[in-house]
């Protein structure tokens, strides 16, 4: 089987507390697929939730490229993989802490995945990079966008974004700070499918641990004219269940 070509920070960020190990970009695997990439019509990034270690990642990985492949999609799929399976997430003693030690992680990996749309539309200007991302995955995205917002000549280098089950606050696309940012930096859109069945994110909003997260029922207030919602009916929380009930793509 083919490796699974995957942008990686694995091993930077510290699994209990989130504290910065490394300050490396990013590593690319296996390199060279990454020059095959170059010029390509357009490519997606698929980004991973909480609890999913490398095998996790890639997993992930090849569920959305199967089903975008279903769906028509005939562009590259590729991963971003990070320290996601923060310590003791499976333990409910310790999820309030892991949760937070995640949502340190997934921030910082906004430098890392930003940068790594910087470098690599140096080498390719004219490839549209879309992003998906699950759960935790909708922060990384977010905080990209953030860390890209603070160029002027990064305005529109994102395609679109795609969040499934995002863990993210439903303010996120009506606030001044990251409308704003949203607007500007994602080319097309900003598509978030929803399910207000989801038990995880029901879970974390009455515990308080996310303060109404975007992927239980949508954005509450009035959001920029780029964002789009769709409500899925997923078995469950988990990103093959969201994939299975998606049905168009992009």
């Amino acid at each position: 089987m083919k490796p699974v070509v995957r942008i990686s920070t694995r091993g930077y960020y510290n699994l209990l507390d989130g504290k910065t190990l490394k300050n490396n970009s990013y590593y690319l695997y296996p390199k060279q697929d990454f020059k095959k990439l170059i010029d390509s019509k357009e490519l997606t990034i698929m980004i991973h939730g909480l609890r999913n270690d490398n095998a996790g990642a890639i997993a992930k990985v090849i569920l959305a490229k199967n089903k975008l492949k279903k769906l028509g999609y005939s562009y590259p799929v590729i991963g971003y993989s990070y320290d996601s399976n923060t310590t003791g997430a499976h333990l409910m003693k310790y999820a309030k802490r892991s949760l937070m030690a995640g949502q340190i992680i997934a921030k910082k990996n906004g430098r890392n995945l930003g940068k790594f749309i910087e470098d690599f539309k140096v080498n390719s200007p004219n490839t549209k990079i879309r992003l998906i991302g699950h759960s935790l995955g909708s922060q990384v995205i977010l905080s990209t966008l953030e860390y890209l917002s603070k160029k002027k000549n990064n305005f529109g280098i994102v395609e679109a974004v795609y969040f499934f089950g995002a863990s993210i606050t439903n303010d996120v696309p009506s606030s001044k700070k990251y409308g704003k940012i949203l607007q500007n930096i994602v080319n097309k859109k900003i598509v978030n499918h929803y399910a207000p069945s989801d038990e995880v994110l029901g879970w974390a909003d009455k515990e308080k641990f996310v303060n109404g997260p975007l992927g239980l029922n949508g954005s509450t207030e009035k959001p920029v004219s780029k964002y789009r919602q769709k409500l899925l009916k997923p078995k469950n929380h988990r990103f093959a269940s969201y994939i299975a009930v998606l049905n168009s793509f992009p």
